[in-house]
């Protein structure tokens, strides 16, 4: 008969305490259905950053090859400046020496045979009279009429070059922080995939929150970023 009397309670167990255990359990499932959602958010913001990343990375060099080709073209006509010119400076060198030793046929000879694109600087040149007025250019080349299409068109193949470079230089800079953000994103899928491995309450809340915050700055950079 005195096994039915009631136990007395133990000395040190405590009225209204609250079981770690019980509450651990009545919070898994709303840690899992954290940590999936984390997770599914994260999958789709690293397919979208991986993806605008190999766009960019395409039109940066493409961007990159056409100032290339623009540079080469540049180059071919400055040289082609480079060699009117130096035809310019024969044929006015001639001409200055017959010119000198007065012989008109001669210096007539070499007057007909000047480029359209000298004549120009050279009228401009004999009528500041360089013979009488120590103010003058010194030569037709120092006029600003002297101008080649050469030059110019190469001038402007150079300018095109440096605007596609620019164009480069701004696609890889955004090429590398859409890379920086798969980097993060990458971190909340471990972080995420880790707290679902883990059965003590506390450290899996703060790896959940840390997964949280890093999604939530990388999804902040994805929205900050142009879209191609």
């Amino acid at each position: 008969m005195s096994d039915d009397l009631p136990q007395p309670k133990a000395k040190n167990q405590k009225r209204g305490m609250i079981d770690l255990p019980s509450r651990c359990d009545r919070y898994e499932p709303l840690a899992e259905i954290l940590a999936t959602i984390i997770l599914a958010f994260a999958t789709l913001a690293t397919a979208w950053s991986g993806y605008q990343s190999a766009l960019w990375d395409g039109d940066q060099a493409a961007y990159y090859t056409q100032a290339s080709a623009l540079r080469l073209e540049s180059a071919r006509a400055s040289t082609d400046a480079g060699i009117l010119t130096q035809v310019d400076i024969g044929l006015f060198t001639n001409w200055v020496n017959a010119y000198i030793e007065e012989n008109e046929e001669l210096s007539q000879f070499y007057l007909d045979r000047f480029r359209d694109e000298f004549l120009p600087a050279f009228n401009a040149w004999v009528a500041t009279k360089p013979r009488f007025n120590p103010d003058s250019p010194p030569s037709p080349f120092a006029m600003p009429e002297y101008r080649l299409a050469a030059q110019e068109q190469a001038d402007k193949l150079e300018e095109q070059a440096n605007l596609l470079v620019a164009e480069g230089s701004a696609a890889l800079q955004t090429n590398n922080d859409y890379v920086l953000t798969t980097v993060f994103l990458a971190s909340v899928l471990f972080f995420a995939t880790l707290s679902m491995r883990m059965h003590w309450y506390r450290v899996k809340a703060a790896v959940l929150l840390m997964a949280l915050i890093m999604l939530l700055v990388s999804i902040y950079r994805l929205i900050s970023l142009p879209v191609h």
